[in-house]
């Protein structure tokens, strides 16, 4: 009975941490997400929220990042105020919300530790935070273009071009993050 109790209170000690990992991460994202820089010529902003996403895959793991992806889509879906601009809903930018749940799983994988413990070599994290930045473009032009009834060639020019240099440098900072142990 006491081993039953005992292994009742780990498993409610492990879902509440798993739990409050999984919230802080979605909070982190939003909150880090907001500093944006709006460009005049299209609707999506250049924002932190997939460096705030890299970020929480390789400090998180993937499994928790994309939780807190999934959290953070569901509740921008649903109202809350958590996209750039403190805006909420399915706007012609949410596809590259979406597209951070393949860069969280991604990044989660570029900062785990290899099965012999040790820290993948810098070239490697950066050529896979590169990866994470560059899935997130493919649910995010599709999006953009449906919404807008743009051609390709209009949705490159609103939602990869000005982006690139930014998820460069974005990369190379999350790249840089300690790997989780």
């Amino acid at each position: 009975v006491a081993a039953d109790g005992a292994a009742r209170r780990t498993l409610g000690a492990t879902v509440a941490r798993e739990s409050a990992l999984v919230l802080a991460g979605a909070v982190a994202i939003a909150l880090i997400g907001q500093i944006r820089l709006p460009l005049p010529f299209t609707p999506v902003p250049v924002t932190l929220g997939t460096l705030a996403v890299l970020g929480a895959g390789g400090l998180l793991g993937a499994r928790r990042a994309l939780a807190s992806v999934a959290l953070y889509a569901a509740a921008a879906a649903l109202g809350a105020p958590v996209l750039a601009g403190w805006h909420s809903g399915m706007t012609a930018s949410f596809g590259y919300v979406l597209g951070y749940a393949l860069a969280a799983v991604v990044a989660g994988y570029a900062l785990s530790r290899t099965a012999d413990g040790a820290r993948r070599p810098l070239l490697v994290r950066l050529a896979l935070m590169l990866l994470a930045s560059a899935v997130v473009y493919i649910p995010g032009l599709i999006w953009l273009k449906v919404a807008t009834g743009a051609a390709w060639n209009t949705a490159f020019v609103l939602g990869l071009a000005p982006f690139v240099i930014g998820d460069v440098l974005k990369s190379v900072v999350a790249a840089l993050l300690p790997s989780r142990r």
